[in-house]
């Protein structure tokens, strides 16, 4: 099965271009003219991307997500939540790859089959990474006004969060 795998994209590239020889397609120009298009739209799309990143990374540094989970310690002890799953609850919309980073700490630490690791999971399930998205194919088309795509992301991403809390803790 790997040797099969391993040949499924010289063959893909191989089909490629024997249908554009047959079609009488100037395969080498074609490629060319997509790379080009495709640096232009990283060209277009650097900006929102670079500006996200530098938000998240200010924010994240900041310190007020540790000030803002103390606060809510008391609440989450009284519902019998664990605390633990907050960070990644809050970084999710924004970023996928730090809320996988996060959940990988989780199964470290408590194990992928505990209370905590199965609402990671289910978390990173219900959530989406809603403001790279929206920075991301916004940006991409030059759309500047985000207006109700934000807020009902944000909304679906906590509906997404009040829905994992809810399952895991009613079916494990």
């Amino acid at each position: 099965m790997n040797s099969i795998s391993k040949l499924m994209i010289p063959l893909f590239v191989l089909f490629v271009i024997f249908y554009g020889y047959k079609k009488k397609i100037k395969i080498y120009d074609e490629f060319l003219e997509g790379a080009k298009n495709g640096l232009i739209t990283v060209f277009h799309i650097f900006p929102s991307i670079l500006a996200m990143v530098f938000a998240i990374h200010i924010f994240l540094n900041s310190g007020i997500l540790d000030a803002f989970f103390k606060l809510l310690l008391p609440f989450f002890n009284r519902l019998n939540l664990p605390i633990e799953i907050l960070p990644m609850a809050f970084v999710r919309p924004i970023s996928g790859t730090a809320s996988l980073a996060i959940m990988n700490d989780i199964f470290k630490n408590f194990g992928p089959d505990s209370f905590v690791g199965r609402l990671a999971s289910t978390l990173q399930g219900c959530t989406d990474t809603t403001i790279y998205v929206l920075a991301l194919y916004f940006g991409s088309i030059k759309i500047n006004k985000t207006r109700y795509a934000l807020s009902t992301g944000l909304f679906a991403d906590l509906i997404g969060i009040l829905a994992s809390f809810l399952f895991v803790h009613l079916l494990f």
